[in-house]
């Protein structure tokens, strides 16, 4: 099997059941070390619910992204300017970034826009321009990623995106984010797989090294997605402190891992 992004050689690293029926084959770039499945025949079957029953951190995870990208674009962009959430799901990020005074709007072709109605790309004319294009949780389900990523970067050349860069062939099998339960992430990245996607399209990128990743045509003096880091002591001790100061003041911890854990078993 040829790989996705580079048209070279690839090789088998994995054999998993999806969807608890279908034995399915990833491969792995050569090059880049992009992962794959094979041609994901078992689409229409996953898609019977755009947002799966695993996706219960949807709330919590927009929360995060709508704290993390507006220092990003109050910061480096014009935020004036219209900017677009493809495959924005509900519509609950381009909401929460309007109610903060940016001017977002969504588009899904999965999923029906529920918390931003009226301000859906179908309500812009044809010839919108926007400052920048987010896709949250997109790349991993493009089953032919030259083809899509060239289809969104024709709303804006700065895309920012997530999508959580793999550990290795080795340690795919129980990594948590190949969810074969629900068969929707069928492509899986390295850093320097995204690092050639950008060059492919004569664009600079810029990651945190983790999730959270920017395709742009402006070149940065400094790595915009790479937070202020404490030393490893520091987070280990703040971490313990700002536990101990919720048990004192009786604030519970959050059950999205256990909720997940707990779905999951299910689903097996």
């Amino acid at each position: 099997m040829l790989s996705k992004i580079t048209g070279g050689s690839t090789e088998k690293v994995l054999t998993i059941k999806i969807l608890n029926k279908y034995e399915v084959d990833y491969f792995r770039c050569l090059e880049t070390s992009f992962i794959q499945t094979e041609e994901p025949y078992w689409l229409a079957e996953s898609y019977s619910s755009a947002i799966t029953k695993l996706d219960v951190g949807l709330v919590e995870r927009n929360e995060l992204l709508r704290n993390r990208v507006i220092p990003i674009l109050s910061s480096h962009f014009n935020t004036d300017n219209l900017f677009l959430d493809y495959a924005g799901g509900y519509g609950v990020f381009t909401r929460m970034m309007r109610d903060k005074g940016y001017n977002f709007y969504h588009t899904d072709i999965y999923c029906e826009n529920l918390f931003a109605e009226f301000f859906d790309l179908s309500n812009l004319s044809d010839n919108s321009t926007f400052e920048m294009v987010t896709a949250f949780e997109v790349f991993e389900h493009l089953p032919n990623p030259l083809i899509e990523i060239e289809e969104i970067l024709k709303y804006s050349k700065n895309l920012l995106f997530t999508t959580v860069l793999h550990p290795g062939a080795e340690s795919l099998r129980n990594w948590w984010y190949l969810v074969p339960e629900t068969g929707q992430h069928i492509s899986l990245y390295s850093e320097k797989s995204l690092a050639y996607l950008a060059q492919k399209f004569n664009l600079n990128f810029y990651t945190d090294g983790e999730g959270l990743h920017l395709f742009t045509d402006r070149k940065f003096d400094t790595n915009l997605l790479k937070p202020a880091r404490l030393p490893y002591i520091i987070r280990t001790m703040k971490r313990k402190v700002d536990r101990y100061f919720r048990k004192q003041n009786g604030i519970k911890e959050s059950l999205l891992q256990n909720d997940w854990s707990f779905i999951k078993t299910k689903l097996s």
